[in-house]
């Protein structure tokens, strides 16, 4: 019974976020949630006591789902750490956000909730606003954990401040998210890769 009722559950939230991935959460109402997930607005407030609520636990979901999917991009495959975390950044416009190389749209491609709703929530739910900012909290944390071990591996100058190199690259990857998403092509990318390379220094 638990069993069937947590798959209900991850169901409703499966349908929402597919929804939300592409119309937003103010942009979708709860009658198409219901009606995408097959669902009575009965089961919907057995799980979610609010709409509001619904898109904390979405986003909750989605964070440890983003930080596992980093955790496994960043972690010590016996490259140099600098390497990692270029891999990491050089898949980002397709495992994100959805966008090729041409700039093209990918369908398949799991869409960016941080990207997609940070400006949007933060202005209508405090804890959803505060669900995003503790999740990127975290996200920083590990790409500033990355550059202290290629500090310690050589593949990045001594003298680089992780912490503060760390919040400027996700700030400039982020940035680039947005652009690229109002020019619909791919040169934010491309010039955020660039700029990474350069502020990491020369591959050691």
């Amino acid at each position: 019974m638990v069993t069937e009722q947590l798959s209900a559950k991850h169901h409703i939230l499966d349908c929402g976020e597919r929804l939300i991935a592409t119309k937003g959460f103010v942009g979708v109402g709860l009658s198409e949630i219901l009606s995408t997930a097959n669902v009575p607005k009965g089961s919907f407030y057995h799980y979610f006591s609010s709409k509001e609520r619904f898109g904390e636990e979405l986003l909750n979901r989605y964070m440890d789902g983003y930080l596992a999917r980093l955790d496994s991009l960043l972690s010590d495959d016996g490259t140099p750490a600098r390497a990692r975390l270029m891999r990491y950044w050089s898949y980002w416009n397709v495992q994100q956000c959805g966008i090729a190389a041409d700039g093209s749209a990918i369908n398949a491609s799991p869409k960016c909730l941080i990207v997609k709703l940070s400006a949007e929530v933060a202005d209508i739910s405090e804890a959803m606003r505060l669900t995003l900012r503790d999740g990127t909290d975290r996200v920083v944390q590990r790409i500033a954990q990355c550059l202290e071990e290629a500090r310690t591996d050589g593949s990045v100058p001594s003298t680089l401040a992780a912490d503060d190199t760390a919040l400027t690259l996700y700030e400039l990857w982020l940035g680039a998210s947005l652009l690229a998403k109002l020019r619909r092509d791919s040169s934010p990318f491309d010039h955020a890769l660039r700029s990474t390379d350069a502020l990491l220094g020369p591959d050691a």
